[in-house]
């Protein structure tokens, strides 16, 4: 007969032979029961339609964790069957946990994308307008990449009077992401216009640290508009959506930030021959005004007003003779008619052509109104004579 063992035995054997066994576990599933532990370990479960198993993973491998596990999430996990012997318990001890169907860079992002967007880190309203004409702008990047060179090129052609002062930052590699931040927060203390941060392109590995809540943080919380330039055209960051101004490119940053001093001197061209032309036809009309002043003045001066005057007494003294010269002519041409109605009226002068007066009875009478024996006085006035009418003749 076998003697007994005790419990203890049990579970240690229990454990050397699960832990020996399952060595590498590569298993997948469904997460509940999930809780992040102050201590920074995670205690979750994984479960399908029928099972389910209890899950850790500490601290020195959760701190590579990219995304954030959430419950009801389908995870691939990769790591050892551990036994706890005093309860006589089994767990999955987890090195490494993948999203399933999606990489965890991608979920990351996602995830990491809408918790900012919810605390209003991508709010239009919350973005700093960029500077019309930065006088220092401080650049966050590597000191030896292509990105520092292309930006100092874009730079000088476009803006020569700019100053760039580069702030030297590790942009690639897991610690990048805290030296990032202190760039960041070293160049808002600097007196810089605006901030530059970025580098050039990459994988997305490479590219991840500006994928970061802490570098997110930094250029949400800086003082000074910040334009990220990270990568190529197609790539898209986490500092992209936050930052004031994502820029395709470094260069294109240099683009967005600086004004085209080419295009300046053209308009200083056109305004230069624009303010001359306005300029001559203020001096024209100012000439035109002061030509009609000194005119006015002429008008009303003394001597014009003098000149005025005289020509007025002039024409009145011309008018008053022409009309007493008038009023003699009338007067006259008056006289003459009463002259020769006088002439006509003396009986010296009425009567010499055989004219005599025609009366009846002292009444003067028209010879048209006789009869046939009417006795008739003729009458001038030396001689009367008595006259008997004894025949008329009608012409």
């Amino acid at each position: 007969m076998n003697s007994a063992i005790s419990v203890s035995t049990l579970n240690t054997q229990i454990k050397s032979l699960l832990e020996t066994t399952f060595i590498n576990v590569y298993v997948e599933g469904e997460i509940s029961n999930l809780t992040y532990h102050n201590s920074g370990h995670i205690y979750f479960s994984i479960k399908d339609e029928n099972s389910t198993i209890s899950c850790v993973m500490f601290k020195g491998n959760a701190k590579y964790l990219k995304f954030q596990l959430e419950v009801g999430q389908k995870v691939t996990i990769t790591g050892t069957i551990t036994v706890y012997t005093p309860r006589g318990s089994y767990q999955l001890m987890c090195t490494k946990v993948e999203p399933s169907g999606q990489g965890a860079l991608a979920l990351a992002f996602e995830q990491l994308k809408a918790k900012l967007q919810a605390k209003g880190y991508f709010e239009q309203e919350n973005k700093k307008k960029l500077p019309a004409y930065p006088k220092k702008i401080a650049l966050v990047t590597s000191p030896t990449g292509a990105a520092i060179e292309d930006m100092k090129k874009v730079a000088t052609n476009r803006w020569p009077l700019v100053e760039l002062i580069l702030i030297p930052t590790l942009v690639q590699g897991e610690s990048s992401k805290f030296d990032i931040v202190e760039s960041i927060k070293y160049a808002d203390r600097l007196e810089v216009d605006l901030l530059v941060v970025g580098r050039g392109g990459g994988s997305i590995e490479d590219l991840w640290a500006f994928n970061e809540e802490i570098v997110a943080d930094a250029i949400y919380n800086c003082e000074k508009p910040v334009i990220s330039a990270v990568g190529h055209e197609i790539d898209f960051l986490i500092s992209d959506f936050v930052a004031d101004v994502r820029a395709a490119t470094p260069s294109n940053a240099m683009e967005i930030s600086l004004p085209d001093i080419n295009e300046h001197r053209i308009y200083l061209d056109n305004f230069s021959i624009d303010l001359e032309n306005r300029l001559k036809n203020l001096l024209n009309k100012k000439e035109v005004d002061l030509n009609n002043m000194y005119k006015l003045f002429e008008q009303n001066s003394l001597d014009s007003k003098f000149n005025f005057i005289s020509e007025q007494i002039k024409v009145l003294k011309e008018r008053y003779f022409n009309i007493l010269k008038n009023y003699f002519q009338n007067k006259q041409s008056r006289l003459d008619l009463l002259k020769e109605q006088l002439k006509l009226s003396n009986p010296d002068n009425k009567y010499k052509n055989g004219y005599a007066q025609l009366s009846i009875d002292n009444k003067i009478v028209n010879l048209e109104n006789l009869d046939l024996n009417d006795r008739v006085t003729l009458q001038t006035p030396k001689t009367i004579a008595l006259c008997t009418i004894e025949d008329i003749k009608k012409q």
